[in-house]
């Protein structure tokens, strides 16, 4: 019997192009069809994906990127942001047709993102297969530390809103970590819905609050605009910043398989008008939208947040702090459901007789694991800004390019080896936005447990 972990082809140099896909050789010999064959309990329509898809990449970082124009410039910042959504839509695209490959030459249905690695090493090369476990435990631990700490961050984010628009109408100060310590049944509440077919419709609210929210911000925004001639278009000096602020709110790489193995028709998720094409334009879209309108409208005084430039005295603009507020409580069940995966996994097997209570434990312990997290450190946000600059450069965009020249080693890597040229301008991306992003979470963290404050710091948004 053949060994599943040696490669289907033996000839040892690749081809200038594969002839066909491994969807097509299997298909025309009447193989395995791992689409046809998933089994999913309770899978999501192509909608409910996306409507997933846009509550993980509209998080609170969209609301840097006013002041990520005013780092770039009016058309610098357009034409930044276009090329920041190539690079995190390809590198995704990637990742997903990857995980196609790897369906049908292992005749498995559906994979993690790292199993999709351990996958593609111990099916690659001889020089890079003893590097499986490390690069499925790499993957793992590094997903776990992000959305984990995005998930204690979000607690923070959801009390500090409340707090200011609270303060405001009772006049007197409140202690955050009072409401951090109140928000532990809601979000175990939240925490407890049971897979992603029943939280779409917690997404779609959370979109329709976040949408609100945004809509309010236009408002102001929109009043009273200054000529484009008063603003600058282009500024390199300082656009390192802005890809630091906008990669890392842009980038949701570790929902993207979660969201892939869920589907009904995975084959949907892929393709010009897939499903990761239509939410990453709209995104985008979204991104350009508020960045140019909220730099053209304040200037050199935007602030870290747009939301701090809103009057706060006015009710529209306290809406928009528990509009804001409400969407990242009800984004919470995405980003959980990343941690809740991976600890699951790890344990499932040894949980045989009762699995759905353990289940439901493991989902309260690490929600009041994440509470507890954000009670003992509130100002937490600028450490995950580090790991998010850390994690989501390797994570989002060097491992899937890496993992798409091990899957393509024995098929070839296309006329003139593109695929490899290609490859190579990402991961220098990656180690950019590496170098960049952890300049500036350091600068962050600084300012913030620094004797003093700096008199202008950089912010690194929510890496949801």
């Amino acid at each position: 019997m053949k060994d599943d972990l040696e490669p289907t082809n033996v000839e040892l140099r690749y081809k200038i192009q594969p002839r066909k896909s491994d969807a097509e050789q299997a298909l025309a010999n009447n193989d395995f069809d791992p689409f046809a064959m998933r089994d999913n309990e309770h899978p999501t329509t192509d909608r409910e994906t996306l409507t997933h898809l846009l509550k993980a990449s509209l998080g609170t970082g969209i609301l840097g990127m006013p002041i990520a124009f005013m780092y770039s410039g009016l058309v610098m910042g357009i034409i930044s942001t276009i090329i920041t959504a190539i690079v995190c839509t390809h590198c995704s695209y990637v990742l997903v047709k990857c995980g196609h490959k790897l369906y049908y030459r292992t005749r498995r249905t559906k994979m993690t993102f790292a199993e999709i690695a351990e996958t593609a090493f111990q099916r690659g090369p001889k020089w890079c297969r003893p590097f499986a476990p490390v690069a499925k435990f790499s993957i793992l631990f590094g997903l776990f530390l992000t959305y984990f700490g995005t998930c204690s961050v979000y607690t923070v984010i959801v009390a500090k809103n409340f707090e200011q628009v609270l303060e405001h109408w009772l006049k007197f100060d409140i202690d955050s970590r009072v409401l951090i310590a109140i928000l532990l049944i809601p979000l175990i509440i939240i925490a407890w819905v049971p897979n992603l077919k029943y939280l779409a419709p917690v997404s779609m609210i959370a979109n329709v609050f976040m949408g609100l929210g945004l809509l309010l911000t236009f408002y102001y925004l929109v009043q009273d605009l200054p000529s484009i001639a008063d603003r600058e278009l282009f500024t390199f000096g300082t656009l390192p910043n802005f890809f630091s602020i906008t990669i890392f709110a842009m980038e949701a790489i570790g929902v993207v398989m979660p969201l892939e193995n869920n589907m009904k028709t995975p084959k949907n998720f892929l393709g010009i008008c897939g499903v990761l094409s239509q939410g990453m334009s709209g995104v985008t879209l979204i991104y350009m939208l508020l960045g140019f309108l909220g730099y053209l409208r304040y200037g050199d005084a935007t602030h870290d947040s747009i939301t701090l430039n809103l009057p706060t005295e006015e009710w529209p603009a306290q809406a928009v702090k528990i509009l804001i507020g409400l969407a990242v409580y009800c984004t919470f069940g995405l980003q959980f459901y990343v941690c809740l995966e991976i600890g699951w996994d790890a344990i499932k097997e040894k949980c045989t007789k009762r699995p759905i209570f353990v289940n439901y434990v493991l989902r309260t312990v690490l929600v009041t694991a994440a509470v507890v997290l954000a009670i003992s450190v509130p100002t937490i946000g600028p450490f995950m800004g580090l790991i998010g600059a850390f994690c989501f450069s390797i994570l989002g965009l060097i491992f899937p390019v890496f993992i798409e020249i091990i899957v393509h080693w024995d098929t070839g890597f296309g006329a003139g080896n593109w695929i490899i040229w290609k490859n190579i301008i990402i991961t220098l991306c990656g180690i950019f936005a590496l170098v960049f992003g952890t300049q500036s979470a350091i600068k962050d963290i600084m300012a913030t447990y620094g004797p003093a404050p700096t008199p202008a710091t950089i912010p690194v948004p929510s890496t949801a």
